[in-house]
């Protein structure tokens, strides 16, 4: 019979954390092994369910695939299964414990048990070197129209003088004999429905069966090594302050397997006129108040050079003026705009003859 984790606690499947821990410590005092009259088995047990309950997330997969877990309690090598088993091949383990899979009382994984069960061929993942992240620093210029910079990484890398193979130049290449030349090996892994035989990937040869016979003097036979690498890359146009580049297959080399990912952060230094939104480039222009009433022509320094800028007679604060085209460059659409956000600067201060042309124009009504 299926074993019952809340039968062997002897708690309600409704119980709260506070009385299922209650309950574990209560029954692990009572069973022991080193206590007078333990029994090892039930102290496992009662470990084993507590382990389970105790964790939400275990708690709650185990509410939804219950049988499939207490089934396997007793199931023994050869024994079979009853109940009507679903195909467990695609459903995610690593929820269990972070990603590391579920670990059972004897040190088992769930994933790779129920994948060799269920699933019938388990895709097991790739090895992949580990990711690199960088910061640089761009300047307002380079963000907008783009620019390719160089950097350099001491970072582990594929052996350039074996390239990767670890063997010396001109040696020959001989069967692994870890594996016997087959890149894997079977393995007998203790589970909960028993001895299951799984499959490995050799990591003396990295799954190739071969190993050279003489070794790259370079880097020792590895294939990898660390070393300092340059590595190119583009900054593309219009990128904004905090945005991130990937570079796949740029991170970190892992002998037999796939490099990890490079990921750049992009710092976009401050530009002291403009600031980027979007495809346009937005500024703030102060404008005299003669040249509000009367309208005028102002040089603006864009990003590439002067520009005239036309200010119409009765501007007011707050208005917006454009110059087409002098933005920011996009895919297969030309350009953004320069847009000047106008305030009118009001004088502190007259003198008598501009206060008595105030007072006129006071009176006028203006």
């Amino acid at each position: 019979m299926a074993a019952d984790y809340y039968n062997i606690l002897g708690v309600d499947r409704k119980a709260s954390k506070d009385d299922i821990k209650k309950a574990f410590r209560k029954l692990a005092h009572q069973y022991h092994p080193d206590k007078k009259g333990g029994n090892t088995d039930k102290f496992k047990e009662v470990n084993e369910a507590y382990t389970v309950l105790s964790d939400d997330q275990k708690r709650a997969q185990y509410d939804m695939y219950g049988q499939a877990f207490a089934g396997s309690q007793t199931g023994q090598a050869g024994s079979g299964f009853s109940g009507n088993w679903q195909d467990f091949s695609g459903f995610d383990f690593s929820q269990f414990t972070g990603g590391g899979g579920f670990q059972g009382a004897e040190g088992f994984d769930l994933g790779d048990i129920f994948g060799e069960f269920f699933g019938g061929s388990r895709r097991r993942e790739t090895k992949r070197g580990r990711d690199i992240s960088v910061d640089i620093e761009i300047a307002f210029e380079d963000a907008v129209f783009g620019i390719e910079r160089t950097l350099l990484l001491n970072k582990v890398s594929v052996c350039q003088v074996c390239n990767g193979s670890g063997a010396k130049k001109g040696t020959d290449m001989t069967d692994c004999k870890t594996c016997n030349g087959k890149g894997k090996f079977r393995e007998m892994k203790r589970s909960i429905f028993g001895s299951v035989e799984v499959s490995r990937t050799c990591d003396t040869c990295g799954g190739s069966g071969k190993v050279p016979k003489e070794k790259c003097d370079f880097c020792n036979g590895s294939g990898i090594l660390k070393q300092e690498e340059e590595i190119k890359i583009k900054i593309p146009t219009g990128i904004d302050n905090g945005e991130m580049i990937r570079l796949s297959g740029a991170g970190e080399a892992v002998k037999g397997g796939q490099a990890g990912d490079l990921y750049i952060k992009t710092h976009v230094k401050k530009h002291k006129i403009f600031r980027k939104e979007g495809e346009d480039l937005v500024m703030n222009l102060d404008i005299k108040l003669s040249d509000a009433l009367l309208g005028a022509e102002y040089d603006i320094h864009t990003l590439d050079g002067l520009s005239k800028l036309k200010i119409p007679e009765g501007i007011n604060t707050g208005d917006i003026l454009q110059i087409k085209g002098k933005g920011v460059p996009t895919q297969g659409r030309g350009r953004g705009d320069i847009l000047a956000h106008i305030k009118v600067s009001l004088p502190k201060k007259l003198g008598k003859q501009a206060r008595e042309i105030v007072q006129k124009l006071k009176e006028e009504g203006l």
